[in-house]
């Protein structure tokens, strides 16, 4: 099995006529005859340039239609029509103006699968998948009690200066009512109304060309005043993060937003560092989007004994393609550890993902951790080698499925915690994090026991 089966995840061609037969058809002074049959040349060009761009387009689309047809875990492709879904979309592909409009349409067939990890990238923009580049304007959302809540404002940013702050609702976007446009942003996605599906939507509110703008109206808590903002659409880049701190009692708390074997080194040398001599121990996922298995084993590998399953990951035939387990050493590394054996509780939201759910189900599985927060997103099929398109773009497909050691299966429902705790307006307002709280004052109070073995199977349906 090569490397890349250890992975899991997270256009139009351009032609033009010949300058020199441009010019010539432009040149003062040339005979009439020449500057008519120079136009014509240059019109047959464009044509023919057309015509080559039109089916570099249907190529592409062709490409990824079949590619996920012969691949996808899920044979009968989770009940969608792929057919009629090509009849319906290879036409707007082909009329596709502009790269993004082409990938527009890509992502719409593909999101008719409700699977966050079966996805395209625009050529040059997935070069590295441990480095996320996106668009945005500098504010990220969430739904809270059905309305689109401000959760965090980038420091720096332009959304900042405006005076967005997090709590604050958003009223509408380029003059469409924030919930009219979750709306359309779901039907546009073609994947339902499921949670996964919201979150989705909900992320895309902003959605826009680069360095176009936004005009957002927003509301602060308790007021009935509506302030405005025009903010401009950026690229942005996220890349790997992690971080220890200390909450006192002998509690350190350690976040990373994603698995990466630097990432399992870094917690492996911190076991004899800033967490050597910890009591107690929170993990903080939320947002943690997942990353490679041979890392998340290597992870878990300094918290649980080796020899422990975590989980399988299958293909379309029922087949078991990869059976991560922990080990005495690190795979991905050759950096050394001691164990860690006290208490620990993992902090979760709807953004954990992939092989953080993964990571989170598993130890908590072995006995090994309690969950604290808010359900986790419930997207957790496998990617075994990502596919370059024709147009150098890029194509990750979910060709395997997931279930635990004790045979739940995560994906679409997530794994709920065990103490629910879910932040308000005012918690964002204030910036409290009563999760957090929560988690530290189980460990200092030295609640934290052993879940049942079918907490995990309570939580989510097999």
């Amino acid at each position: 099995m090569s490397r890349t089966t250890l992975k899991l995840l997270l256009a139009a061609l351009a032609l033009c006529a010949s300058a020199h037969l441009t010019a010539f058809a432009q040149a003062p002074g040339a005979p009439q005859a020449l500057r008519d049959g120079g136009a014509a040349v240059a019109r047959g060009d464009d044509a023919r340039a057309e015509s080559a761009a039109r089916e570099g387009r249907l190529r592409v689309f062709d490409e990824v239609w079949e590619q996920v047809r012969e691949r996808y875990f899920d044979p009968s492709l989770r009940g969608v029509d792929w057919q009629e879904l090509r009849r319906s979309l290879r036409p707007r592909a082909a009329e596709a103006a502009t790269e993004d409009e082409l990938y527009a349409v890509l992502r719409r067939m593909l999101g008719t699968l409700r699977d966050p990890h079966t996805r395209v990238f625009e050529p040059g923009e997935s070069d590295d998948w441990r480095v996320l580049r996106y668009v945005s304007i500098g504010v990220s959302v969430r739904e809270l009690d059905g309305e689109v809540v401000v959760t965090d404002v980038e420091r720096g940013s332009e959304a900042g200066r405006a005076g967005l702050r997090p709590g604050d609702l958003i009223v509408s976007v380029d003059g469409e009512p924030a919930s009219a446009l979750v709306a359309r942003r779901l039907a546009e996605l073609g994947a339902g109304d499921s949670r996964s599906a919201r979150l989705a939507a909900v992320t895309r509110l902003f959605d826009g060309a680069r360095d176009s703008t936004a005009s957002v109206v927003f509301r602060r808590a308790g007021e009935s005043k509506e302030r405005s903002a025009r903010l401009r659409r950026e690229t942005r880049t996220r890349v790997p993060t992690f971080e220890v701190r200390r909450e006192g009692g002998g509690v350190r708390v350690a976040r990373f937003n994603i698995f990466t074997p630097g990432v399992a080194a870094a917690f492996a040398r911190e076991l004899g560092g800033e967490l050597k001599g910890a009591r107690a121990l929170v993990i903080d996922l939320r947002d943690n989007g997942g990353g490679e298995a041979e890392a998340m084993a290597d992870l878990a590998s300094t918290l649980v004994e080796p020899g422990a399953s975590l989980g399988r990951f299958t293909d379309r035939e029922g087949h078991v393609q990869l059976e991560p387990f922990t080990h005495e050493s690190l795979v991905s590394s050759a950096v050394t550890f001691t164990r860690f054996r006290g208490p620990v509780v993992l902090v979760t939201n709807a953004r954990t993902a992939s092989a953080a759910e993964v990571f989170a189900a598993s130890l908590r599985e072995a006995r090994r951790a309690s969950v604290v927060g808010e359900a986790t997103c419930g997207c957790v099929l496998g990617i075994r080698e990502r596919h370059t398109l024709p147009d150098g773009g890029v194509l990750d497909i979910s060709e395997m499925d997931y279930h635990t050691a004790g045979g739940t299966r995560l994906e679409g429902q997530g794994l709920s915690p065990d103490l629910l705790v879910a932040p308000t307006r005012e918690d964002l307002r204030r910036g409290r994090d009563r999760a957090l709280e929560r988690a530290v004052q189980m460990l200092k109070a030295k609640e934290v026991g052993a879940p049942k073995p079918a907490a995990v199977s309570a939580a989510a349906g097999k």
